[in-house]
């Protein structure tokens, strides 16, 4: 400090120099002699140079920022155009046309193909039972028979009755025949009185009873005839209680109405039954089940392509590997309101005894296309702001963004009614980076799979998916079609 802090005389004498007086001026005084100097002296400019340096060191950092910000800039435009020139490798698969039957798996039940519920129709007790739960029966072969004293006294009288209203039907007959005879007779005495008359050997008096006894013997022809037609109203009317006496006695003997299988026994020897009780519990069920009947139903999306004669194969849980072959023989041709299905029956030959009614069962049924859709390998999806959508590499290797329908998803394949055509060049595993019309080069030709074949497991496309940006069924989710 004191090389820098000269002393009080030299400042008195003013021997210094100008550029030593700048330089001794930011130089501090040593502390004793700091204790001397006036009070009211001002402190010294600082001096220019440290603004030079400052200016200098701010020009040097500017400099360097804006060297650093066009570099970066340049290094992000070369990225860019680096980008922008760059032909990324692709590998393709072409589209394949589908325009085979639909395949289509649901949920049925089988059923009889003809069921009834046997009650009877007299009133009686059970004093006989050929059958039981599981017997087979042919059309005619008696069940049960049923006693009822009280209906067959019933037709005893009945024909008894018979016998009298038939004798007077013979007595009216014999009136007639008299009545003609007395008619006749008073015709030839009324001629004969005529006669006489004309020759004065009879009087007039005696003409006319004649006359009068002639019109009285027709009166009685007449009604004589009446009693015939009443009596012959009276037989056939007797004789229709007989015959439906006789029906009914002849329901006694309770008998199969078809071939088929007894499912349902209520009753047992001894029984009471009342005649005329459908609303009860029936004696006998029985189910005709050398054909079954297979209720499916169809939704609304493959109700189209459903025919009559469309062949159908059954298969059932409990029986892996064996499948039944039958046909659709009818169908509701209306759609159920709440379902949005169509009320389908699948008749199955079953004179082996094989199926029975009642089981669950899954039906495939090969419906035939509405119109032809495409297949693409499910890796070819692109999910993004666009909707669900494929890249085609068309002319020129450039690609073009194609938005896509799914109507059927297999897992590891898609089959789309809306999108590329059949033969397209469709690009696998699409790079996140691919736009509209980038060119691209192809790597390699992929060989497209085909859709699998129905398993078993029954097709859930009766349930309508949740609605999916970008198409019907995007995502994922499984929708069959028929069409």
């Amino acid at each position: 400090m004191d090389q820098f802090a000269p002393s009080r005389q030299d400042r008195d004498d003013g021997d210094l120099r100008p550029d030593e007086h700048d330089i001794l001026t930011l130089a501090p005084a040593d502390e004793g002699e700091g204790d001397g100097r006036d009070e009211g002296s001002k402190p010294g400019m600082p001096s220019r140079w440290i603004f030079v340096g400052v200016a200098l060191v701010l020009a040097l950092a500017l400099a360097w920022g804006i060297y650093r910000h066009v570099k970066t800039g340049a290094a992000a435009t070369a990225t860019q155009q680096r980008q922008a020139d760059m032909v990324p490798e692709v590998r393709v698969v072409a589209a394949r046309t589908e325009d085979g039957p639909v395949e289509l798996t649901l949920p049925g039940e089988t059923q009889p193909f003809a069921t009834a519920n046997i009650y009877a129709r007299a009133t009686g007790y059970i004093t006989e039972r050929r059958v039981d739960i599981g017997s087979r029966v042919k059309k005619g072969d008696l069940l049960v028979h049923i006693s009822a004293p009280d209906l067959d006294q019933q037709l005893e009288s009945a024909v008894a009755t018979l016998g009298q209203v038939e004798a007077a039907l013979l007595q009216a007959n014999a009136n007639v025949s008299q009545s003609e005879a007395n008619l006749n007779l008073a015709k030839v005495n009324l001629q004969r009185a005529q006669a006489l008359v004309g020759k004065g050997f009879e009087t007039l008096q005696n003409r006319d009873q004649l006359q009068a006894n002639q019109i009285a013997q027709g009166a009685n022809l007449d009604a004589a005839r009446a009693g015939v037609k009443v009596a012959e109203a009276n037989v056939k009317a007797q004789q229709a209680n007989i015959d439906r006496l006789r029906a009914l006695t002849a329901f006694e003997d309770v008998r199969a109405p078809f071939d088929g299988v007894v499912t349902v026994r209520n009753v047992d020897l001894g029984t009471l039954v009342n005649a005329d009780t459908a609303s009860g519990t029936p004696m006998f069920t029985v189910d005709e089940d050398d054909v079954l009947r297979v209720l499916v139903q169809v939704p609304q999306n493959s109700s189209l392509g459903v025919r009559d004669g469309l062949q159908a194969r059954i298969t059932v849980p409990q029986m892996p590997g064996r499948t039944f072959v039958g046909k659709v023989t009818r169908q509701s041709s209306a759609l159920q309101s709440t379902a949005r299905t169509l009320t389908v029956e699948v008749d199955v030959p079953n004179q082996a005894g094989v199926l029975r009614s009642g089981l669950y069962a899954y039906v495939t049924l090969d419906i035939p296309r509405i119109h032809p859709d495409v297949v693409l390998p499910a890796e070819t999806l692109i999910f993004d702001q666009g909707g669900t959508r494929v890249a085609v590499v068309g002319e020129g290797d450039k690609v073009r963004m194609v938005p896509v329908n799914i109507r059927r998803d297999f897992g590891t394949s898609l089959e789309v009614d809306q999108g590329p055509k059949g033969g397209d060049r469709v690009v696998l595993s699409p790079p996140a980076t691919l736009k509209e019309g980038a060119r691209v080069e192809v790597k390699a030709e992929v060989e497209g799979e085909a859709p699998p074949k129905p398993t078993g497991t029954p097709d859930m496309s009766g349930v309508p998916p949740a609605p999916v940006p970008g198409g019907e069924g995007a995502g994922g989710v499984g929708q069959a079609s028929g069409e």
